[in-house]
């Protein structure tokens, strides 16, 4: 073992090694953001979709009225999502350009200091302050504005935001869920939608909390129990709405 690791020091190296560690743990927790945010436009598709059917359900046996008020929820709610999405990530990458540009500026203009401001960071974060420096040195001559978007201002400069794929990812992800509730409404004879609907849904959702227990790393039993009891909650309230405002068709 070389002596600074046997004193506990450690090398430029092994400190660039760390921090690309960190690198690579952050770009895991950007995938699972996506994929707890498509879980949770399942979910949103799921619970008001059925909401919307299990409302109509209790107001008519007409099934055509039905799917028509689930298919226009089903692209109502899909359409919102993805619009609203495309927003969102559209205000968020515009912000992080502008972050971007500002950096970009301030290191051509203020090397120097940015480079003692990238040392102070790792300095922060408990690096000793003649190793800090020999690693900003590095990683600034290796590419500067990676390390400072990075440190500074905590953006992948290869990762920025696409409202694009955003706004499909949720319009698909709500679609999935929704249909679900749809098909459960329209396939069983007349007899048995409502019950063959509140149990398809109540199954989806348990599967989804379960998912986003996983992905969080929460507790199984109260994701589940809070996603399905949701859900059925939601069900319940509509249904019971459209046999009071229950309609002549």
């Amino acid at each position: 073992m070389a002596e600074s690791e046997a004193s506990g020091e450690r090398s430029p190296s092994s400190a660039l090694h760390h921090l690309g560690e960190q690198h690579v743990g952050g770009r895991l927790r950007d995938r699972l953001n996506w994929l707890r945010a498509g879980g949770l436009g399942a979910n949103d598709g799921i619970v008001s979709t059925a909401g919307i059917v299990m409302g109509m359900a209790g107001a008519t046996t007409n099934l055509t009225t039905i799917l028509t008020a689930g298919i226009a929820g089903l692209l109502a709610g899909a359409l919102s999502m993805a619009i609203g999405e495309y927003i969102s990530v559209s205000t968020q990458r515009d912000t992080e350009k502008a972050m971007l540009a500002k950096e970009r500026w301030e290191l051509e203009h203020l090397p120097e200091a940015e480079l003692t401001e990238l040392a102070e960071m790792y300095e922060a974060k408990g690096v000793e302050p003649e190793l800090a420096r020999q690693v900003a040195e590095q990683l600034t001559a290796k590419d500067p504005l990676r390390a400072h978007a990075e440190a500074e201002l905590g953006i992948d400069v290869d990762g920025l935001a696409h409202p694009w794929h955003a706004a499909i990812a949720s319009f698909v992800a709500f679609v999935a869920g929704a249909l679900l509730p749809v098909l459960a409404i329209a396939l069983p004879p007349e007899g048995g939608r409502i019950a063959v609907c509140v149990v398809a849904v109540t199954l989806a959702l348990a599967l989804t909390g379960a998912v986003s227990a996983w992905l969080g790393q929460a507790g199984l039993r109260r994701a589940i129990l809070r996603t399905v009891g949701g859900g059925v909650l939601a069900m319940a309230i509509t249904h019971g709405v459209g046999n009071l405002l229950g309609i002549a068709v």
